[in-house]
């Protein structure tokens, strides 16, 4: 028995060895794994990645700059849409009263200082691009004109041609304020 315990305690001996000799090894290859990432080389990998993010960061700014660019210039370019959408009217009711017939002199001049006013009106709708939407005898285009009725064709017409404008529509540069109300040929 005593030859038997010799023998036990000499296998755990052995295995407490290996085991001790095995840690060693681990030990010697996490240190030489430390010692194969160099300091230098870490900073460079640190560096690289801090130049990447800054080159990013520099697009993002510069697309901020440009889309801010873009704004400011559709909002100059823009800015009289909500102006002239309310005076429309006012200049329908201008050419109406210059419609009217005058007899006397006194509506005569009257006319006259309405003409001079819608004179001004249309000058200043010319300074800001605002320009008049008259299709007579143009293809039908429902981004320009509103279909109010429909008449039949005449001999020789074309079909969805607008043959009468009963209100002038407006755009300003490329967008229509007011789509001219049109009747058009069937």
């Amino acid at each position: 028995m005593a030859e038997e315990n010799k023998e036990i305690i000499d296998e755990k001996i052995d295995e407490t060895l290996t085991d001790s000799e095995e840690m060693d090894q681990e030990e010697t290859s996490t240190e030489e794994v430390i010692e194969e990432k160099d300091p230098i080389s870490e900073l460079e990998e640190k560096i690289q990645q801090l130049e990447e993010r800054n080159l990013r960061l520099q697009a993002e700014v510069a697309n901020m700059q440009r889309r801010n660019n873009l704004d400011r210039q559709e909002a100059a370019k823009y800015r009289s849409q909500k102006l002239a959408t309310q005076l429309l009217d006012v200049v329908d009711n201008l050419e109406r009263a210059l419609e009217t017939r005058s007899e006397s002199e006194d509506a005569v001049a009257i006319k006259k200082g309405v003409e001079m006013v819608y004179n001004q009106l249309i000058n200043a709708f010319d300074a800001e691009e605002i320009k008049v939407i008259n299709p007579i005898d143009e293809p039908f285009n429902p981004t320009f004109h509103q279909a109010v009725s429909t008449l039949p064709a005449k001999e020789g017409q074309d079909k969805d041609v607008v043959v009468n404008v009963l209100q002038k529509g407006y755009s300003v540069h490329d967008r229509v304020l007011r789509p001219a109300m049109v009747i058009v040929s069937n």
